[in-house]
């Protein structure tokens, strides 16, 4: 693997508001952009908002929930990371094509190409499914990137088995405060 430079953000969400989640990270993309950042980790969740969804009942969860790779948040996503050449990772609810939710992580590359993870241990909603396998994969940067989102990583087991199927990198999006 070669060097490469990465960037976390820690950002404040707006509870349910995707367009103005977006706007924030279009900024964050932006500036990593600047700085030369060539993969950029935003946090778990960040698009559609987190601790709220556990007052939230099905319907208003679904409603908040697309498809992945498919939906419009992973598309632009993607799309910034083309126009930016960056792999960006970034949070939100999946809705599979089968209707169950999950808490997911989208990793767009600017080679058009996406990874998901979803998170293998959800707590936030009875509503929303756990995920059942890890996710890794090649980077256009060379690199073999793993996800393991917040309590993913709490289980050690989980980062080890990470890091058996070839993850040099392990990206860990977190959600703290709300």
């Amino acid at each position: 693997m070669r060097d490469i430079r990465a960037a976390a953000v820690q950002m404040g969400h707006l509870p349910g508001d995707k367009r103005a989640n977006f706007a924030k990270v279009r900024s964050f993309v932006s500036q990593a952009a600047d700085a030369g950042v060539e993969l950029l980790v935003l946090p778990a969740m960040c698009l559609t908002g987190y601790w709220h969804l556990r007052k939230l009942d099905r319907a208003e969860i679904d409603a908040l929930a697309e498809p992945v790779p498919d939906g419009p948040s992973s598309v632009e996503l993607v799309d910034l990371a083309r126009q930016y050449a960056m792999t960006i990772g970034a949070g939100l609810i999946e809705r599979a094509s089968d209707g169950t939710l999950y808490n997911t992580y989208v990793v767009a590359m600017p080679d058009g190409r996406t990874a998901r993870h979803r998170k293998i241990h959800c707590f936030i909603s009875a509503h929303m499914a756990s995920g059942n396998e890890l996710t890794v994969f090649d980077t256009p940067s060379a690199c073999r990137c793993g996800v393991l989102t917040c309590y993913d990583n709490n289980i050690i087991e989980n980062v080890r088995l990470t890091a058996l199927a070839g993850a040099e990198i392990v990206l860990a999006p977190h959600q703290t405060g709300g």
